[in-house]
């Protein structure tokens, strides 16, 4: 199963949070700290990052059973919020056993197929000389080295196992997968549950050009938008991200 950290006890519907591609669920522990004064919130490591398990298949229909499984440990149904790559792993879940959730909150991503890459990131992370790392800085200077941009750099240097000179990223599934990651499979069937795409206003990844998709796979859905934020909308301006989420998941409580 996948490893997770809870946070909080209250009363209302316990929240699970997915994260997105090269993350894990501490990227997410301040939000789930904060929203933890009204429910359970727990932040699951995704396989092939953080904690969790490595596997050679990190599709979403596999996402998506992982997620379950956590959910089904816990206790069903759950709100449950997906960024980016987990964004895409809660809609298959949403899509294939609504009986988990009650509330769908997807973070800056379409049930869609993109066509950038993320690999220049792990040709990045693959050149970084691990072996004479010291601390976490080290390497972000190196991956700034590969060009790689200050501020995901740091990004993704929180994910690297600095006293055993390693990624907690298995860069080899994810590089093998990565058509896989960006694409979203073919579903069979839509999801009638409340639904909300919040996205980055800056951010390009959720378009009306990708409303009848959405709308055609999930057609309770509403749209927000966060402002002065982009794809990273929860770091960028995370306490207009953090009044929004809590008040889509409020009004279920009600």
């Amino acid at each position: 199963m996948l490893a997770y950290t809870t946070h909080g006890d209250g009363p209302g519907t316990p929240l699970l949070i997915a994260h997105g591609l090269y993350g894990s669920g501490r990227n997410w522990g301040v939000i789930a700290k904060r929203l933890s004064d009204t429910r359970r919130v727990t932040t699951v490591d995704m396989r092939n990052h953080g904690a969790s398990f490595w596997d050679d298949d990190n599709s979403y229909p596999a996402l998506a059973k992982d997620l379950a499984q956590v959910i089904d440990a816990l206790g069903a149904p759950m709100d449950v919020l997906g960024h980016s790559m987990g964004g895409k792993a809660a809609m298959m879940l949403a899509l294939s056993r609504p009986d988990t959730l009650r509330r769908l909150v997807v973070g800056d991503i379409a049930p869609v197929g993109y066509s950038h890459t993320q690999m220049p990131f792990i040709t990045a992370m693959r050149a970084v000389d691990l072996s004479v790392i010291e601390r976490r800085s080290d390497a972000n200077d190196q991956l700034v080295g590969h060009g790689v941009d200050p501020a995901l750099a740091s990004f993704l240097t929180q994910s690297l196992d600095v006293s055993g000179r390693r990624w907690r990223l298995n860069l080899d599934a994810l590089a093998a997968n990565m058509a896989a990651i960006l694409d979203f499979p073919t579903p069979t069937s839509s999801h009638t549950g409340a639904t909300l795409f919040l996205s980055g206003a800056t951010s390009d990844y959720v378009g009306h050009a990708h409303r009848p998709a959405i709308k055609a796979l999930f057609p309770e859905a509403r749209f927000a938008r966060i402002p002065g934020a982009g794809h990273w909308l929860h770091a960028d301006n995370p306490r207009a991200f953090e009044a929004s989420l809590r008040a889509y998941l409020d009004a279920g409580d009600v």
